[in-house]
This record gives structure tokens, sequence and C-alpha cells, in this order.
């Protein structure tokens, strides 16, 4: 693995309250685990994370994992309209806390993820306390008024800009997200800092002799392109008569995929195995032979980086986040957004011709262990952390 130059013992000691709504519990340690992760890697770059994670009252309790975390939760608005005023009503619960916590124990920034409510609060505190504040973009929705209409969804952007323009870091997770952003004119101080993979978690493994299996795994709503691969899936029988699919994931869709799985008379070699704890993901990635999923709205997309981290060839769509890692026919294969043909096309060429499958897998674990790994995004977030508070 190439790791990044940085000297640990020239660091200073950081001290740095996180503020989540993405963070694993006991029922689903794959949730927030792109936050939860880097943040043990900082401990190496002598950065110490007191990470207080949020849900609104009226979701069900968190029951933690183990993961060193306070649950807090706030009085909130339910559904969309009331995502613009989250951000104040979580600071309200937040703000003497925060303060006796920098008495006794200074921080010296706030890392916040999402705009809102976190990136809205952490705004509050830092205002308040004197300390700054960055806030991280993970998806491509970045002023959330795609997901909340009408004049909640415009006070949304207002309150996502004005986070975003006094934030002393945006963070983007991909050049997709960060362009999403200054492309509405927002002069924010913007940095990409890719999502990291842990290189022995998601170790080699291999497929079973003479059973090619096609792995994807994503939350099932239309996005995410499990109804393309499904199409795709359907035309290999004639030349691949032995290979399988596995999904993991849940969600919205699954009666639907399900059924269409039937009606194209491939369901006996489908499974919909629902959503799976991290170690059988790994263990899943592992035993595949292509990665495959098809979302045509990703802001970066850590399975990508997994399954590559497992040497497996990936197919993805371009236009999305991973065009920062993937270059097509190098270390990945690309299609076009609901691209049935390219999608058949890139499953048949990978299946069949087994010298290009191995030497894509290989280029993929290469790329990863050479710049998005954990190191890599730790070391990232670190210096950052270490300008902002100079």
């Amino acid at each position: 693995m190439v790791r990044p130059q940085v000297d640990c013992r020239t660091l200073e000691f950081m001290r740095v309250l996180t503020l989540t709504p993405f963070y694993p519990t006991a029922s689903d340690d794959a949730a927030g685990c792109f936050v939860a992760d880097p943040i043990r890697a900082l401990e190496e770059f002598e950065v110490e994370s007191r990470v207080v994670a949020v849900q609104p009252f009226y979701k069900e309790r968190p029951v933690p994992n183990g993961h060193p975390v306070q649950w807090v939760r706030y009085l909130a608005i339910p559904g969309g309209p009331g995502l613009a005023s989250s951000g104040a009503f979580l600071y309200a619960s937040l703000r003497s806390k925060i303060r006796e916590l920098h008495q006794s124990q200074p921080i010296d920034l706030i890392h916040a993820h999402a705009a809102l409510p976190c990136g809205r609060t952490a705004m509050l505190l830092s205002q308040e306390l004197r300390i700054p504040f960055v806030v991280t973009v993970h998806g491509l929705d970045v002023f959330f008024d795609v997901q909340v209409g009408g004049y909640a969804g415009r006070r949304c952007r207002r309150i996502a800009h004005s986070v975003y323009q006094t934030a002393a870091r945006v963070i983007c997770i991909s050049t997709k997200v960060a362009d999403a952003l200054t492309s509405s004119g927002l002069s924010a101080n913007v940095k990409v800092i890719h999502n990291g993979v842990d290189p022995a978690r998601f170790s080699p493994g291999h497929s079973v002799p003479g059973h090619p299996k096609i792995l994807s795994i994503g939350n099932l709503i239309p996005i995410k392109g499990h109804e393309l691969l499904l199409r795709a899936f359907a035309r290999l029988h004639e030349q691949h008569p032995t290979v399988s699919c596995d999904i993991i994931g849940d969600g919205p869709e699954l009666s639907y995929l399900t059924r269409l799985a039937e009606e194209l008379k491939v369901a006996g070699r489908v499974r919909f195995l629902g959503r799976q704890t991290r170690e059988r993901v790994a263990d899943a990635m592992q035993r595949c032979t292509i990665f495959a999923l098809p979302s045509s709205y990703e802001g970066l997309g850590c399975v990508y980086l997994e399954a590559m981290s497992a040497q497996k060839p990936v197919v993805a769509c371009r236009g999305q986040g991973i065009d920062d890692v993937i270059q097509h026919g190098h270390n990945g294969w690309l299609i076009g957004a609901n691209d049935l043909c390219g999608m058949a096309d890139a499953l048949s060429t990978l299946l069949q011709d087994l010298p290009l499958q191995r030497r894509i897998a290989s280029e993929a674990r290469k790329s990863i262990l050479q710049a998005y790994t954990l190191t890599h995004q730790a070391a990232g977030l670190s210096q950052l952390y270490r300008e902002c508070a100079a």
C-alpha cells in the first residue's frame, strides 16, 4: 500500500467534535460506516474525535454497537417540511452540553456531516464558541431542495447556502459533488477528500470455479439501477447458463424486483439477501466474480471502492462520482446511465474474457492501495483540520 507521506511526530494533538446523522448501530453496522471508519484511522494522526450522533425524536431509538459515540435525540417536525428548522432544534438540544464539554476539554474544530441538521448546528456552535467548523457533503443533493419541495425546500437551500459560505472548508467526497456545489455560483472553500476503504477487511478472494456470480449492493430504490441489472442479467442466460446474481440491500422496490425476476424467468438464479452485516458484505465481495451497481445518482459510492479493494471488476455508470476513481477498461468498467445494452455487454464481456477480467481486477486493487485507503482519507482530513484550526 502506498502510504501518505506524513510524519506523525510533527503533528500537534487535536480534539475534534464530530456531529453526524450517520453512524453504525447494533441493528445496522453499515449505516454511517463512511463516518466511523476514518475516525478510527485519524487516531494515527494525533486526532481525537468526540462523536455526537443525532436522530430526531420520532425515529426508533438507536442501540449503539460498541463504537464510542453519544447518541442525542432532538425535537424536530416530522417529514421534509421540518428539515429546514432541524438544525436550530438540534442546536438547542446540544448547546449546554457542548459548552460544558468545551470548557472541560477544549475543542479545536467541529466537523459536521451534511448541512442539515448538523451543519447548521455546527455553524451556530462555531459562532458561540469561536472555533472553526467544516462540513462534509456526501451526496449530489447538496441543497436538499430536491427532496423537499415548495417553500420548505427554498428555506433548506438558503440555510444550506449559509452553512457552506460560513464553513472554514466544505469537504466533498468527489469532484461530481464539488461541481454540484460550485455550479450554483457558491463561492465556498471546497476541498475534495475521497472516502477510503480498509484494504485488510476488503481483501482479495476467489469465486467458486465454474459458477460465476454477479454481486450488487445498495438500497432497493429506483436510482440504484437494480431493474436495469436484472434485465441485463436475463440476457446472459444463453451464453452464460451457470451465472447467478446476488443482491444485498433492502427498500421499497423489493416486491417489484422480485416480481420482475419471475417475469424475466431468472428468479431461480437471483437471490435477494436483504440487509447484511459488513462482515457478510466483505465475504460476498470476496466470493463474487463481478460487482455491478448501475446507479444513476451517486456522489461516490463506497461499495465500488470496497469491491475494487476486494480485487473485483466493477461496473458502474459514467457521469457519477466514481468517475474520479475508475478509468474505463483499465481498473473498472463504465456504462451510460440506463443503458441496458451497455450493461448486458459489460457483463458478457467480463464473463467471457478472463484475462481482461483478471487484469481489471488487479488494477482495481492497485488503485485503492495507491490512493483510496482509510489512511489516505485520514491523512487528508488531518491536514485540513490543522489548516483550518491554525
